[in-house]
C-alpha cells in the first residue's frame, strides 16, 4: 500500500505540469443529464461499419458493443446516416466495426465517405482494430482527425481473448505505422483485459509510449450480459490505481483520460475518484460525485460533448 501511496504522490507531482483543470467528455451517443451538465443526443454517434457482424468475437464483448452503435453495412448506407446526422446537427462520428479474423476494421469501402464526412465538417474518429500500412495512409488522406487503437501487451491475452493469432509486436507496429503516415493517435489500454486480471498493461504502456501519441485512454474490463467473461469480477481497484497511476509517470507530456467503459455503481464512483487523484487530465461521463470531488481538489471543471480522446488540444502543458 505504501507503494501505491508513493506512485500517487508521483503522479499528481507529474500532473502539476498540467493545467488545473479537468475535462469532462460527454458525447451525445449516450443520455448525460446531472446538476452539472446536459448534453445533447447525438451530437458525436458511433457507427459500425460492419452491422452487429465481428468475426473475433472476443470474450468481453462477443460483438454486443456492436449493438450499442449505429450499424451501416454499406458506403450508402453510410452516407445516409452522416447526412441525417448532419441535419440533426451533428458535430462528429466515431467509426468503429467488428475485426476480421486478422484483428482488422474492413475500412476500406468507407474511405470516401469517411472523407465526405470531414469536408462537411464533422470530426471523424476511427476505431481501427489492427492496421496496415495502405489503411493509414488512405485514413491520413481522408483527412481523419484520430486513430484509436486498443493496444495489448501480453499474447496469452490475445490468442485466449481476442482469439487471435497475433502478438504484442503486431499492435506496436500497428501504433508505429499510424504514426509514420502522420496519424494523430489515441491508443487505448483495457485494465484488466485478462479475465480481471492485470497482466500485459504494463508493457502496453511502454509500446504506447515508442509512438509518442496525442493522447492515451484508459478504460476497464466491462464485461457484457451473456459473455464468456460476464461473472468475472473487475479488477481491484488497488491494481487499477497502479496501473492510472504508472500511465501518468510513464507519459508525462501525454494528456491522460479515463474512457468511457467501467463497471458502473459504487465501483465507478471509486475508480473515477482514484483517477483524479492518479491525475488524470479527463473522464467520460463522470459520476456527479467525482465532478464534486474534482472542484473541492481545486480543479477547473469543462465539460465536452466530444469524444475523451479529443481533449489534447486544449489539456497541454501550460
Amino acid at each position: 500500500m505504501n507503494d501505491l501511496k508513493e506512485l500517487q504522490q508521483q503522479a499528481r507531482e507529474v500532473r502539476r505540469q498540467f493545467p488545473s483543470r479537468i475535462y469532462f467528455s460527454v458525447p451525445g451517443a449516450k443520455h448525460y443529464d446531472t446538476c452539472y451538465y446536459k448534453n445533447q443526443p447525438r451530437s458525436f454517434v458511433n457507427i459500425s461499419v460492419t452491422g452487429r457482424e465481428c468475426a473475433c468475437r472476443c470474450d468481453h464483448c462477443q460483438g454486443r458493443l456492436l449493438a450499442t452503435m449505429e450499424g451501416v453495412l454499406t458506403p450508402r448506407d453510410m452516407r445516409r446516416l452522416v447526412d441525417r446526422l448532419l441535419e440533426q446537427g451533428g458535430r462528429g462520428i466515431l467509426v468503429s466495426g467488428g475485426a476480421d479474423r486478422n484483428g482488422e476494421v474492413p475500412l476500406f469501402p468507407y474511405i470516401e465517405v469517411i472523407k465526405y464526412a470531414k469536408q462537411m465538417g464533422l470530426k471523424v474518429l476511427v476505431h481501427t482494430g489492427l492496421v496496415r500500412k495502405e489503411t493509414a495512409a488512405a485514413l491520413k488522406e481522408a483527412g481523419v482527425d484520430q486513430v484509436l487503437l486498443d493496444v495489448i501487451g501480453d499474447e496469452t491475452t490475445i490468442r485466449r481473448v481476442y482469439h487471435l493469432d497475433r502478438t504484442p509486436d503486431d499492435y506496436l507496429a500497428s501504433l508505429l505505422c499510424c504514426r509514420q503516415e502522420g496519424l494523430k493517435l489515441a491508443p487505448h489500454v483495457v485494465i484488466g483485459l485478462h479475465y480481471g486480471r492485470v497482466l500485459g498493461e504494463a508493457r502496453a504502456l511502454e509500446m504506447i509510449r515508442q509512438a509518442e501519441p496525442e493522447t492515451l485512454v484508459l478504460v476497464i474490463l466491462t464485461p457484457g450480459l451473456g459473455t464468456a467473461m460476464a461473472e468475472v469480477a473487475p479488477p481491484p481497484l488497488e491494481e487499477v490505481a497502479r496501473v492510472i497511476a504508472r500511465a501518468r509517470i510513464l507519459h508525462p507530456v501525454t494528456p491522460l483520460t479515463l474512457g468511457c467503459a467501467r463497471p458502473a455503481g459504487l465501483y465507478k464512483r471509486q475508480v473515477e475518484i482514484t483517477a483524479v487523484d492518479c491525475g488524470v487530465n479527463g473522464i467520460a461521463y463522470p459520476d456527479e460525485a467525482t465532478v464534486a470531488y474534482a472542484l473541492n481538489q481545486g480543479l477547473e471543471i469543462r465539460f465536452s460533448e466530444e469524444c475523451c480522446s479529443l481533449i489534447a488540444g486544449e489539456a497541454g502543458l501550460s
